[in-house]
């Protein structure tokens, strides 16, 4: 399994319309997408949710590293830079992921955690893992997942929910839609 997400951060006096049409327009694109377990369109506005900026940051689980390449190297993902240029794009190995028993994502929280100089690994991932599972049982939890980005030893923690209330901490986000065509085959649990 693997994480991935890039950020468009937008001005403050930004139209958040425009991406929401942009969602209901091409979302539907990748609800088939072979290897992609689930993208979620991501809306960050300003001042709301306690967001300082307006930002689109679609996160996805792939658990194929086909999948994910072929969404960007094989075009897909070129319409997006072509609109609003390259951004840097974050990829992060899976740790974990506990389905939860909420039936439709309307938010997500993601929060990224350094790993300090000295931390024990093991110890700290399986603690991930564990935090996963724990969100996955929360009232409203659709699906939690942790992962690490050892070149940067970064931990991210990512989660879906029904409801504007929930249980994780981090960056609250708008889900606008969920293409989940693997979601059933994301493996679930310590993944090594």
């Amino acid at each position: 399994m693997h994480a991935m997400q890039y950020e468009l951060t937008l001005p403050a006096d930004y139209d958040t319309g425009i991406i929401r049409t942009r969602v209901a327009r091409i979302g539907h694109l990748l609800d088939d997408w072979d290897g992609l377990g689930f993208k979620a369109y991501l809306l960050r506005e300003r001042g709301r949710y306690n967001s300082v900026v307006n930002q689109y940051a679609p996160f996805y689980l792939w658990h194929t590293v086909e999948g994910m390449n072929r969404f960007l190297w094989g075009g897909a993902f070129q319409g997006l830079v072509n609109d609003f240029g390259r951004p840097t794009v974050r990829q992060w190995t899976g740790l974990g992921c506990a389905e939860g028993t909420g039936a439709r994502a309307a938010f997500a929280v993601r929060r990224r955690q350094p790993l300090a100089e000295g931390v024990e690994l093991a110890g700290t991932v399986e603690d991930a893992v564990a935090e996963a599972e724990r969100l996955a049982t929360e009232d409203g939890a659709v699906l939690a997942a942790a992962a690490v980005d050892t070149r940067a030893w970064e931990l991210v923690h990512f989660s879906l929910w029904e409801h504007d209330a929930p249980k994780a901490e981090g960056d609250v986000f708008q889900v606008l839609h969920l293409s989940a065509p693997g979601r059933d085959r994301l493996p679930r649990g310590r993944q090594w």
